[in-house]
């Protein structure tokens, strides 16, 4: 799939860029790193504009980031509600909604580059356990600009 994808890059260029990082946010197996990397290159070359690439990639990472937190937010609650019905499950849960309004927003920040694969994880947890939208997408942002 790689292959097919870094073929389609100098054609669909940015919405390819911002369609892959979107899709990664969800946890789909999409080589967003890669793709990345490629258009660092095509911007190198000077077939793609920095400024352009930059916001597509920031763009498609962003959205992808929203429609995760979003959907914790809807649908992660209902499952939580179940899961807090055993005790001991309950107090695990306790645990780790303290643990994200202590450190939520590190969390968000080191999970949109750092620890990347775990970002899409880290969206459905943020919006199940209520954590706070403004504090999320500022965390967010801040870590897709890096």
């Amino acid at each position: 799939m790689t292959d097919w994808l870094l073929a389609l890059v100098p054609r669909y260029g940015l919405w390819l860029l911002a369609a892959t990082t979107f899709l990664s946010c969800l946890a789909l197996p999409f080589p967003a790193s890669i793709l990345m990397l490629t258009a660092g290159g095509f911007v190198a070359a000077g077939d793609l504009a920095l400024a352009p690439t930059l916001a597509a990639a920031a763009g498609g990472g962003i959205a992808g980031d929203q429609l995760g937190y979003w959907a914790g937010r809807s649908f992660g609650a209902r499952l939580l509600t179940r899961l807090k019905r055993d005790p001991a499950r309950d107090r695990l849960l306790a645990k780790a909604v303290a643990i994200m309004d202590r450190r939520g927003t590190g969390a968000v920040f080191l999970t949109r580059w750092l620890f990347s694969p775990l970002g899409p994880w880290v969206n459905l947890t943020a919006g199940s356990t209520g954590y706070g939208w403004p504090r999320f997408t500022t965390a967010g942002v801040a870590g897709e600009a890096v």
